[in-house]
């Protein structure tokens, strides 16, 4: 009897769940005031990218916050972190965050993904066998230096699992968010984009002068784009018919930042640019012709000018020795090697 009773009950609570409460009005103001105040990390949950906080973090900040101080005479909205504990839980209830249990990741695992990723990269890459020998010396380089790195850290890498027990703990347990509120501006854009889309589509209904200044604004507009891509086939134009008629040696491109990646008026500056890329070989061959040739005239007058100084050494030698060898054979000739001196002169 009591096990048809306990059937009959469980098949009550499926025909009829209970009635889950809508979340107050507190709890999206202290969400957001955590969103905003709370310390958060990004990691990777069942290939998702999301944000989590740690408990007791949460609850500091809540205990340092307005929500733990009397305003106006009432009491705080937590007195206590065991208030703050329930009220959060409440929280993890209305699936504002949920909580989830740190793995720590071992080295096993690190070197397995490594080793995944080289053999995808060799399967992907069909370069030469050099640059995949400089690649592995490289990853194997920034190992070294990660495992380097981690030993002075003294850190090690978490991954995030679903945790069975769904209750809120003042500890340093992860708290994925769930809650990510639509900003303001989100809000504004988007009813801007559906009041512009329903003033289009009752155009028939605007007064005539307004009709009319869309109509030229919008013939305007597309005078202006026909004349810009009138412009961008003519300078191809005038380009290859300048370069076909000179041979390739002039280049001229009128407007040449028209279809450049910058602003509107710095697209239509400079008006032109032209460039001449014809006879530069032969003018720097004649150059270097010309520069041989004065090297070498040089070199030729300086040895002109060292033959004909040694030439005039020698001449003057021969001259000095000449006169000296006439002087010799004359005074030899003359027997006047002594001359004789009076007494006289000797005295005075």
């Amino acid at each position: 009897m009591a096990e048809k009773r306990k059937t009959k009950k469980k098949k009550e609570e499926l025909d009829n769940p209970p009635k889950i409460e809508k979340p107050s009005k507190t709890c999206y103001t202290v969400a957001k005031w955590l969103r905003k105040n709370v310390p958060t990390k990004k990691t990777k949950f069942l290939s998702h990218n999301v944000e989590y906080f740690t408990g007791s973090k949460a609850i500091d900040a809540l205990m340092e916050s307005d929500f733990a101080v009397e305003k106006n005479g009432n009491e705080p909205v937590f007195a206590t972190r065991v208030d703050a504990a329930q009220f959060l839980n409440e929280m993890l209830v209305f699936k504002f965050f949920h909580r989830a249990r740190k793995v720590i990741v071992s080295e096993e695992e690190l070197k397995a993904k490594l080793k995944k990723k080289e053999t995808s990269k060799k399967k992907d890459d069909d370069e030469s066998s050099h640059t995949e020998c400089e690649r592995k010396e490289e990853t194997t380089a920034g190992t070294e230096k990660k495992e380097g790195k981690d030993k002075e850290k003294k850190k090690r890498k978490i991954r995030l699992e679903m945790h069975m027990e769904q209750i809120f703990v003042d500890g340093l347990d992860a708290y994925v968010w769930i809650y990510d509120p639509i900003p303001v501006y989100y809000w504004f854009f988007g009813s801007l984009l559906v009041v512009g889309a329903i003033a289009i589509c009752l155009f028939p209904l605007w007064p005539p002068v307004v009709r009319k200044g869309v109509y030229y604004l919008s013939v305007a507009a597309a005078g202006f784009l026909i004349f810009i891509i009138a412009l961008a086939i003519l300078r191809v134009v005038v380009f290859c018919l300048v370069w076909v008629l000179t041979l390739g040696k002039h280049h001229l491109w009128l407007l040449p930042n028209l279809t450049e990646d910058v602003g509107f008026l710095p697209s239509f500056w400079p008006l032109y640019q032209y460039e001449y890329k014809g006879a530069k070989s032969s003018d720097k061959g004649k150059k270097k012709k010309k520069k041989a040739k004065d090297s070498d005239g040089e070199d030729d007058d300086e040895n002109r000018k060292l033959i004909e100084e040694e030439n005039s050494g020698a001449n003057e030698g021969e001259v000095e020795n000449s006169a000296s060898e006439s002087e010799s054979s004359q005074k030899s000739q003359t027997g006047k090697d002594f001359e004789m001196v009076e007494h006289e002169e000797i005295d005075s």
